[in-house]
């Protein structure tokens, strides 16, 4: 157990460092290639309702995809962590603008309970990852709060990620509790898990 934690962070920790090092300008061009094939995918058109995340320092940019899947009509549920009781809380959007600096000053809802949201109603769930491997095995940040919300998940709701190529490594050591993730989408391909 304590190996693999050991080798977790130090894969997190080796990912961040490279992602953190890929020119803005390669960055911009890595997200409009991963936005485009985002707004393509069948699972992404056909969903009505996507949990979905703001993007955070390095990450693969969500806030113009947030915005355009708006413009579509999509219902979009993002989430606000709730550090006392460990979970995350969805809420629905309808504006970008209503996102704040929250938990570690990662944009997220600032809405009363009336907009709240609850996972098994999602179609298609988008959540953000440190690093993937090929067999959908996903590493976060360390705290495991999309493992626990995603438990709830309603059976057959895709998950998905996006990914810069480099975040993608050989293997992730995994537990009973990490969910893993059924599509990865990069800068250069589509990656679909059985």
């Amino acid at each position: 157990m304590a190996e693999r934690v050991r080798v977790k962070t130090a894969i997190r920790k080796s990912i961040l460092k490279i992602r953190d090092q890929i020119p803005l300008d390669i960055r911009d061009q890595k997200n409009l290639r991963i936005r485009e094939t985002l707004l393509s995918l069948p699972e992404f058109l056909s969903a009505k309702t996507i949990l979905f995340y703001a993007s955070f320092r390095s990450e693969v940019e969500t806030h113009s995809l947030i915005r355009e899947a708006l413009a579509m009509g999509k219902r979009l549920v993002l989430p606000k962590v709730d550090a006392e009781n460990h979970a995350l809380i969805l809420y629905e959007i309808k504006d970008i603008h209503e996102l704040a600096p929250g938990y570690m000053g990662i944009p997220e809802p600032d809405l009363p309970d009336e907009r709240s949201a609850v996972i098994d109603d999602m179609d298609l769930a988008i959540i953000p990852g440190a690093a993937f491997d090929l067999t959908g095995n996903r590493l976060g940040y360390g705290a495991g709060y999309y493992d626990n919300l995603l438990l709830g998940r309603r059976s057959g709701t895709p998950i998905l990620s996006l990914a810069y190529e480099e975040q993608l490594v050989d293997a992730i050591p995994a537990e009973k509790h990490d969910v893993r993730v059924d599509m990865i989408v990069t800068d250069k391909k589509v990656i679909r898990l059985p």
